[in-house]
């Protein structure tokens, strides 16, 4: 899966928002200043060649959907980044971000909790 640019992105966050649009209904969704309607057009379109989206013709216009689920981007995104950035570990990316206090205590506590959670899980699965 390729990564998307920054308008691809905010392009693919409105179709997985509505489920599916035509481009006056993305353009809607887009902040302001918005987008003109040959440029979410073209990006669209690029989104289309890249595999994220697919079509529904109605005569000489296309409604949009995602092929690719906001999950899965998440996921594969995620992923390169803690490749890219942290060594491919997650518990470097969590040191980084709660050393350099931008996590409080109460996000702390709350990925804590996760991940006790998560051990258990794991727990259970091995036992079984």
């Amino acid at each position: 899966m390729r990564e998307l640019t920054r308008a691809e992105e905010q392009i693919m966050h409105v179709l997985w928002e509505l489920g599916a649009g035509f481009v006056k209904d993305i353009i809607e969704h887009l902040p302001d200043p918005k987008p003109a309607y040959n440029t979410v057009s073209t990006i669209v379109r690029i989104l289309e060649r890249k595999g994220f989206v697919s079509y529904h013709a109605y005569g000489k216009t296309h409604q949009y959907y995602p092929l690719v689920s906001k999950d899965e981007y998440k996921k594969h995104f995620l992923k390169r980044f803690v490749e890219s950035y942290f060594g491919n570990s997650l518990g470097e990316m969590v040191s980084f971000f709660a050393e350099g206090r931008d996590l409080g205590l109460a996000e702390l506590e709350e990925l804590n909790h996760k991940i006790r959670d998560e051990i258990q899980k794991q727990r259970k699965l091995k036992d079984e």
